[in-house]
């Protein structure tokens, strides 16, 4: 029997072709390719400037720094996210300062932000999970009310919108990751986008060794190596190229999922407007997804259990209760959400899924 799996990266002829040709011109770091990769993600978001990092925790990161955020400032983040997020935080040397989410779309509660908000508040990093919008309307009052930064976490969101507008260019900065398991993918790699000119100058400089530019080896400030390559940029700009399509058939593998589980009543699927959300992964939420995914394994099904809660994590452990978040880490299960899935394949892993609940029964 076919393992149907959770998820696997596409890379195919034409990332190859890219490859090669990047190869045979002699120039394999940061260069042409790079520039154009930027501009592709940039154009696609609806943003004048994208840059591109060796990772999305790094792209957080730099966005962090260019603002000024360091130490004895504050950003708030939500508990449920991937950890690289209060990672990010961490490592531009401020404090992350945890709040739950809302149950509906696993997003920030701006109630709950609003009760964290002090005098060394200076960002509000909303988390796009699983793509769905965050309240951005909400957000941005609380933005210009409390005088706050906004740096979007879009991980996991290219192709998905609030509004009709990309999301990752609400705030001053937004950052995208191109982690292997993201629909398009560089192998690792993220790219920060914003309509700043100021903004894109600095974080180039800190990503480059604080240098005035990549002509000169003068240097202005302190900065890093978390520069890009176009090896992985040649992969990405062939990506981009199928992003469109993959945007189309995502939403479609989730419509199929939620019309195929709409009668197990042991499910639940959160409300998501396919018109304006390109799901990353299906999620469904279930009394003991430790089983289900035994059973499905079993059945030569791959799934993933949820994001542990930031708080329950060793290094963030004692920061306060989080009902919410705590809730979606103990029942959400991760379907297989690879884009080589065809209909058949869906149909046999919720024909399983059915399987698992009669026998509990």
């Amino acid at each position: 029997m076919k393992r149907i799996n959770q998820m696997e990266p596409w890379v195919g002829e034409e990332e190859k072709r890219e490859l090669i040709a990047c190869i045979d011109s002699g120039w394999i770091t940061e260069a042409e390719r790079t520039y154009k990769f930027e501009k592709m993600v940039a154009d696609f978001v609806g943003s004048r400037y994208g840059l591109a990092a060796n990772n999305g925790t790094v792209s957080l990161t730099i966005a962090l720094m260019a603002l000024g955020i360091g130490r004895d400032d504050e950003v708030i983040i939500p508990d449920m996210t991937m950890v690289a997020t209060p990672n990010a935080v961490l490592l531009a040397g401020a404090t992350p300062i945890l709040v739950d989410i809302k149950r509906d779309n696993l997003c920030l509660d701006l109630e709950e932000v609003m009760k964290k908000i002090s005098k060394k508040t200076k960002a509000i990093m909303p988390v796009a999970m699983n793509a769905r919008p965050p309240d951005m309307d909400g957000i941005e009052r609380i933005s210009r009310e409390y005088n706050l930064f906004i740096v979007e976490d879009s991980a996991q969101a290219l192709g998905s919108y609030y509004k009709g507008k990309h999301l990752g260019t609400f705030g001053e900065i937004g950052s995208f990751s191109f982690s292997t398991p993201k629909i398009i993918t560089t192998g690792q790699g993220g790219v920060v986008v914003t309509d700043s000119k100021r903004l894109r100058d600095k974080m180039y400089r800190i990503k480059d060794f604080g240098r005035i530019d990549r002509k000169t080896q003068k240097h202005d400030t302190i900065g890093w190596n978390f520069k890009f390559s176009d090896i992985q940029a040649a992969v990405g700009i062939a990506q981009m190229k199928k992003l469109e399509k993959r945007i189309k058939w995502k939403r479609k593998m989730y419509r199929i999922y939620q019309e195929e589980l709409r009668d197990v009543e042991e499910i639940k699927m959160l409300p998501t407007d396919l018109t304006q959300t390109t799901p990353w992964f299906v999620d469904i939420f279930v009394d003991n997804p430790k089983m289900l995914k035994e059973y499905l394994n079993s059945k030569q099904i791959g799934t993933r259990e949820f994001y542990p809660a930031i708080h329950s994590l060793k290094p963030y452990r004692g920061r306060g209760g989080f009902p919410v978040s705590t809730w979606a880490s103990k029942h959400g299960l991760w379907l297989p959400s690879s884009l080589f899935l065809t209909k058949r394949d869906i149909k046999r892993v919720c024909k399983e899924i059915k399987n698992f609940f009669k026998k509990k029964k």
